[in-house]
């Protein structure tokens, strides 16, 4: 487990650093409006929480937690500006406990403020340009050992989600739904951001990642926009 949290907290730190130069590079790139769900909510609405079938686990009454459905969450987005010829997404969880020893120990509960780092859930490239919609259950509906394949779709190429960081079972492409520990006092937050590009293709493909994807698009972003959804399995856990 010790090795599982330094390689977590080497690929959060090359992560940070490549976040930062594109956050630098979109100063100036316009917004897209992004929705997670079927409609839209005004933006005085309470903070949205997840569904049920979007999550990769669910909790029991035992207080612990049990799979879930693991679909892929539907998403639209606005129209990029003139010049966009596809588009990029990634999902991620900022909320994860940094020390990865303590995820759902009994007799152990996660503090609140204890340290954390991203998870990434999700990474599609080369989204078609006149695509601004991905249905529920698309790039993935259940649970399939080791992931999805990672290979280019109607809808896009897949990159790998955060497990392909420390197991070595599978290429762990597509969708891998939100499954916060059932110890954690924290509710965890899922941010969904969609970016669009003036390239058809990155050029990625095989097993990348979400910093490659940074990394590719960089000097390529018309617009982005994000949208989130909170979700927890411990029911005493607060924002």
């Amino acid at each position: 487990m010790k090795t599982t949290t330094r390689l977590c907290a080497t690929a959060v730190a090359a992560t940070f650093a490549f976040a930062a130069g594109t956050a630098s590079a979109q100063a100036g790139a316009e917004m897209l409006q992004v929705v997670i769900g079927a409609s839209k909510a005004p933006a005085s609405a309470a903070v949205r929480q997840l569904a049920l079938t979007n999550a990769s686990c669910v909790s029991t009454t035992a207080g612990r937690s049990a799979p879930g459905a693991n679909r892929s969450l539907p998403v639209t987005w606005s129209r990029g500006p003139a010049g966009t010829r596809s588009y990029a997404l990634t999902l991620i969880d900022p909320d994860v406990p940094l020390d990865l020893s303590t995820l759902n120990q009994p007799g152990t509960s996660i503090a609140f403020d204890a340290p954390r780092q991203e998870f990434v859930h999700w990474v599609l490239a080369d989204i078609p340009g006149d695509r601004t919609a991905l249905p529920e259950a698309l790039d993935g509906d259940g649970h399939v050992h080791g992931g999805l394949p990672l290979e280019r779709t109607a809808y896009g190429v897949r990159g790998q989600n955060g497990f392909a960081a420390f197991m070595k079972d599978g290429p762990y492409g597509g969708y891998m739904g939100p499954c916060p520990p059932w110890n954690d006092e924290r509710v965890h937050r899922y941010r969904v951001t969609v970016y669009a590009l003036d390239v058809g293709t990155l050029g990625l493909s095989g097993p990348f990642t979400r910093t490659d994807l940074l990394r590719a698009m960089r000097t390529h972003v018309l617009a982005t926009g994000s949208a989130s959804v909170d979700y927890f399995v411990n029911r005493s856990a607060r924002r």
